[in-house]
């Protein structure tokens, strides 16, 4: 695996051309759980993405159900780009009203293969570049899944494979059968329970990480306050992160990472980032739903933190956050 420092780059097993290791997170833009879609300002947002330079585009078929995929779809048809587009499958949804809506683990073979036709279509292309398991499915024999996936590659409709939310374990069993390119877990500065396992996993396995939540959904922006509320239909409202007196704490040690940025002349966004970035071979989702949230991308390359500022990092959430919380609550059940 290469990972090119003065451009910030990696090589994703099985795709031929680096890409940029900050990746945008298109969750938002389909909508579903984030206050409803905004299609024009997510097509921007995509092209504000390219034109800063990242070329690797992050969604799946339940971000919107289909939508943030269409959208995606759409923006690179309209602006011809060499872009990759990472997707994922494994989770299925009730027949109901989009708001009435529940999501349910679902890995079995059949399941896979109807999701990679559709999200090709969606997207518009003839190939994925990445496909993901989204999360573990307990009720589908692992190597069933990794089966029907391998079969997809070889046909061609797949460039790369990977998993999401997987443990070590879990990850031997798939690479039994197929090639394991990237891993994908929750990690930011408040967020590192993979530092433990999956992080040293990779690392021995030649696998790239993509960290999802790198910005901890908003509350690294640096753009929040004590004041600030969510709606209901916002997955935040849900978080016990960003609930009181919890959410004061946190805030609390935003405040001190953008004191420790400033002395670097950088925002607590890029800083945490870069953060990020330094953990090893790791690619940081952005995730954005307007341009200007993507406005300061280019931030976060070229540079790393000292010694120093990590050990200061430690320090701060040690004063603020001494338990941090895990984003388990984003999990959905397994299917009945």
């Amino acid at each position: 695996m290469e990972t090119d420092m003065s451009t910030d780059t990696i090589l994703i097993p099985g795709i031929d051309t680096p890409v940029s290791r900050v990746a945008l997170g298109t969750w938002a833009i389909g909508g579903w759980m984030w206050g409803g879609p905004d299609d024009e300002n997510g097509v921007r947002t995509i092209h504000a993405a390219l034109d800063d330079g990242i070329n690797l585009i992050d969604t799946a078929p339940v971000y919107g159900f289909g939508h943030s995929e269409e959208v995606v779809g759409r923006a690179l048809a309209e602006k011809p780009h060499k872009a990759f587009v990472a997707t994922k499958l494994g989770l299925n949804w009730t027949d109901d009203k989009p708001e009435d809506r529940k999501v349910f683990r679902d890995s079995r073979p059949a399941r896979i293969r109807q999701e990679v036709e559709a999200s090709l279509r969606r997207l518009r292309v003839e190939t994925i570049d990445l496909e993901q398991i989204h999360w573990p499915d307990a009720k589908t024999p692992i190597d069933e899944s990794a089966r029907e996936l391998q079969k997809l590659h070889q046909e061609g409709k797949i460039r790369a494979l990977g998993v999401s939310n997987f443990s070590p374990e879990q990850m031997d069993i798939f690479r039994e059968v197929a090639p394991l390119a990237t891993i994908q877990p929750p990690l930011n500065l408040f967020e590192r329970t993979c530092e433990k396992d999956v992080l040293p996993y990779a690392k021995k396995n030649d696998a790239v990480v993509l960290a999802y939540g790198s910005l901890c959904r908003g509350l690294l922006s640096g753009k929040m306050s004590k004041d600030t509320t969510f709606p209901k239909d916002d997955l935040r409202s849900g978080d016990p992160k960003f609930q009181k007196p919890k959410f004061e704490s946190y805030l609390a040690a935003v405040e001190d990472f953008k004191k420790l940025a400033a002395k670097r002349n950088k925002s607590v966004l890029a800083f945490a980032v870069r953060w990020v970035l330094d953990q090893g071979p790791v690619i940081a989702l952005w995730g954005a739903r307007k341009p200007e949230q993507v406005s300061g991308v280019r931030d976060v390359f070229g540079w790393s933190l000292t010694d120093e500022e990590k050990k200061a990092v430690d320090e701060i959430l040690a004063h603020h956050v001494p338990e941090a919380i895990d984003p388990t609550f984003m999990g959905p059940p397994n299917r009945d």
